[in-house]
């Protein structure tokens, strides 16, 4: 077989008469001319090349003896004959390799290459899975250019219009903006491959300019709806006046803080020293049991004589300061007593309760007024400066302003997500703050009825929130166990303060001037704080129990803590005062 190949190689000649003829379509031609041909060059080729002589002569032919050595197989010559039989399909795959002829390429190239490719070789199952993935690969990759090409809204509004009018889900769960976004591109990026973009997009514009044509018909014939809900004139009336009360009470806030800058006998940093003195020297003056319930809440009359107390049974009491002798028992709550409140202008005090009222009282004893209106338990219950407007909070969500003269409801204010907690006035009556359990603190302006500011920082709900008296700066309090001071001018965090091992139930600003702040906490202490750089003054600790509310003097010589150990405690530091004065005496 090596001789014949060998034979073959070295007479190309007698080689290409056949492949010329094999292109033939005579089937029997083809070996009528490969049993010729071969045959005649045979015999003139084969004697030279065995001739020994010409070995030792001729250099450069030396190694052919090593290849022809064998003339015995010389009578196989006619072996030729069993290529036609094995040629064809050698010869179709060579054709198929190296043919470049366009007779070539029509007669064997569609013919033979399908056929080879499905019968001849099999393709594997992972060969097949391993197309198919690149396959699809290369759709997506061309999903995503045609994608980026397309026009896609970046409003989220937009976004959400384009997918209804897709057909497609405005939102999916948990879906964020960008993921929104995207998922419209690509799913305008394959209706545009399927050529359905274009022309559902024109639909969508037909109808819609369908429909603005006849919302044009009828525009006269709709009456239009004001986008906000229209007050009643008791509630306009009520703006009114506050305004013009906070106007008065602001020039005359702004005039006295021209006096103290402008004045040399004014020295607010000696008043401060005093006031933080003061309120470092406070001591445990008094302690009594308030009721047989855990109490919830106290507040000092406007004139420091008398202190009221709320508890979990439903009842208020009336204390006399400043021995704590109970005067008067508050009944009338059907649930527990939540917050309570004194009047400042008027010897009134209000409570709040779980059975969704709050009442007013007077000092006798004699319930007044009723305020009934919330759809959830209350939390707690401040007085509007002018004593003429009553603010509640609830666990439905709202807060809610109320005529103390006739027991209106004025307004029903919405704006946090879940429960309203903490509510508190600025001095000048022109604005409210709001907290609760949506960890969010918001700042309204009652003369419009806007949220003017809304105070992210807390990670936890808010429970207590209270005005400086200065007017710019904003206490807030929380079950994340801090206390954050906020300017309102800046509009932004001015302190955090870590005030507490536990959350933090109720934050007071001294009510004169600001000089300090109090904090109460469920880690059984109160804390006071030094209003010039929030640092800390004094602990109140001797409580057994969660601190859960407080209050202080208008001249800032008490301080009053109630807690679920059922005591009242009342801090005072005159004692001092007295034990001072006996010293110099």
């Amino acid at each position: 077989m090596i001789a014949i190949m060998e034979v073959d190689e070295e007479n190309p000649g007698s080689t290409s008469p056949t492949e010329a003829s094999d292109l033939g379509p005579d089937s029997q031609t083809l070996v009528s001319s490969v049993h010729a041909t071969p045959l005649q060059p045979i015999q003139p080729i084969v004697p030279p090349v065995v001739v020994p002589p010409i070995a030792p002569i001729v250099p450069p032919i030396a190694p052919i003896p090593s290849i022809l050595p064998p003339p015995v197989i010389r009578p196989l010559a006619p072996l030729p004959v069993r290529p036609p039989v094995l040629r064809p399909p050698i010869l179709q795959n060579g054709e198929v390799r190296e043919s470049d002829s366009d007779s070539d390429n029509e007669d064997s190239g569609p013919t033979r290459t399908a056929p080879g490719t499905t019968g001849e070789y099999e393709i594997s199952e992972e060969s097949r899975l391993v197309r198919e993935r690149q396959e699809k690969a290369i759709q997506e990759l061309m999903m995503k250019r045609r994608a980026k090409a397309l026009a896609v809204p970046t409003n989220d509004m937009a976004v959400r219009t384009r997918l209804r009018k897709l057909g497609e889900p405005m939102t999916l769960f948990g879906e964020r903006e960008m993921e929104r976004r995207e998922r419209l591109r690509m799913i305008m990026a394959k209706l545009d491959a399927e050529g359905q973009l274009e022309k559902l997009m024109k639909a969508h514009e037909e109808e819609e300019a369908a429909a603005t044509a006849a919302k044009a018909d009828v525009e006269e014939e709709i009456i239009q709806y004001p986008f906000y809900t229209e007050g009643t004139k008791t509630l306009k009336d009520a703006r009114v006046d506050i305004a013009r009360y906070s106007l008065v009470q602001a020039a005359l806030r702004i005039r006295r803080e021209q006096r103290k800058r402008d004045d040399p006998d004014e020295d607010t940093d000696a008043e401060l020293d005093w006031a933080l003195g003061q309120a470092a020297n406070l001591v445990l003056d008094c302690s009594e049991i308030g009721d047989d319930r855990p109490l919830s809440g106290c507040s000092f009359s406007r004139d420091g004589e008398k202190l009221a107390t709320c508890s979990l049974s439903g009842v208020a009491k009336l204390w006399k300061m400043p021995n704590v002798e109970k005067e008067f028992t508050l009944n009338g709550h059907t649930e527990r007593a939540t917050d309570v409140a004194f009047s400042p202008v008027h010897d009134h005090l209000a409570t709040a309760s779980a059975d969704r009222t709050a009442r007013l009282w007077d000092t006798r004893g004699s319930l007044l007024r009723t305020f009934e209106g919330h759809l959830d338990r209350l939390a707690r219950i401040s007085f509007h400066p002018s004593g003429k407007y009553l603010g509640t909070t609830s666990f439905d969500k709202t807060w809610r302003l109320w005529d103390v003269e006739n027991g209106e409801e004025l307004l029903l204010q919405e704006g946090h997500s879940r429960s309203v907690y903490g509510l508190d006035f600025h001095r000048d009556g022109s604005l409210a703050a709001s907290c609760g359990l949506d960890a969010l603190a918001r700042v309204w302006d009652l003369r419009t009825g806007r949220s003017i500011l809304a105070l992210e920082g807390h990670v936890k709900p808010v429970l207590g929130i209270s005005f400086s008296p200065n007017g710019y700066h904003l206490a807030t309090g929380g079950e994340d166990n801090t206390c954050r001071v906020w300017d309102l001018r800046k509009r932004k965090t001015l302190y955090t303060i870590p005030a507490h091992s536990n959350l933090i139930s109720e934050v007071k600003f001294e009510p004169q001037e600001g000089y300090f702040l109090v904090t109460a906490s469920y880690d059984m202490t109160a804390k006071i704080w030094s209003a010039r750089d929030f640092k800390p003054v004094k602990t109140l600790a001797g409580h057994e129990s969660k601190v859960t509310s407080l209050d202080v003097t208008g001249d800032g010589r008490y301080i009053a803590t109630v807690s679920h150990d059922r005591k009242i405690k009342l801090w005072s530091s005159s004692s001092k005062e007295k034990e001072q004065g006996m010293d110099v005496d």
